[in-house]
């Protein structure tokens, strides 16, 4: 049976996942979506994959229709996600409303889990490094390759969790502590785009479309991402 095949980075899975009907519905057509971080995506397109739809971080977008991968008719900018840091449910909330407060409530936690590979966690390792405590952090933090961060603070190996808020968000038994405060933050724009070699470019415009419908803002919000300004 024909679908739409996405690659969609894991800062999107909950709006995809909770508008899933929509989608399809748009399309006329099921969806098959990958989820991954951006810089996984992009290896596996570098490889020779191809998709009908991309949903990736707004540069990575650029450099595929740079490249010929996709093209520039259905490009559109969906939302813009900050990092955010969080807790299991129940523990306390550390005070991470200013730089000095976030380093403190870091060097504090037992163990913090950060993404080895995802926009938020490479942004994290290069924050670490130039407030000079990796070294301290990394000897005792937990950094997988992909996946959400969140799902160790709930079997209890790590003490604080760092990543896109909409990432977290999809974790039940977690909570929010909050946004990370400036001088920490990193806000990134995501954006959709059309395979140049899609076989369902109809559906694959639909998806898109749907995708930046002002219909689906309230689950965007939802799920903690911004609504890009236009």
């Amino acid at each position: 049976m024909t679908a739409v095949r996405v690659f969609a980075t894991l800062a999107l899975q909950g709006v995809i996942e909770q508008a899933r009907s929509e989608l399809e519905a748009a399309a006329a057509m099921g969806l098959d979506v990958r989820f991954a971080p951006t810089a996984d995506l992009m290896a596996c397109i570098g490889r020779g994959e191809e998709a009908d739809v991309a949903v990736l971080t707004r540069g990575a977008i650029e450099d595929l229709i740079g490249r010929g991968l996709l093209t520039t008719d259905n490009r559109i900018d969906l939302a813009v996600s900050h990092i955010a840091a969080a807790v299991k449910a129940g523990a306390p909330h550390p005070d991470i409303g200013t730089l000095d407060a976030f380093q403190s409530a870091l060097l504090e936690a037992r163990s913090v889990a950060y993404s080895r590979t995802g926009i938020s966690g490479s942004h994290f390792a290069d924050l670490i490094e130039r407030l000079g405590i990796a070294s301290a952090l990394n000897a005792r933090a937990q950094v997988p390759s992909g996946g959400f961060t969140a799902t160790l603070l709930v079997d209890g190996r790590c003490d604080l969790a760092i990543q896109q808020l909409s990432e977290l968000r999809v974790v039940p038994g977690i909570e929010i502590v909050g946004h990370l405060p400036e001088g920490a933050q990193l806000a990134t724009v995501f954006t959709a785009g059309r395979f140049a070699r899609s076989a369902v470019a109809d559906a694959a415009a639909a998806v898109i479309s749907c995708l930046a419908s002002p219909l689906l803002q309230p689950v965007f919000q939802k799920c903690g991402l911004d609504v890009p300004a236009t």
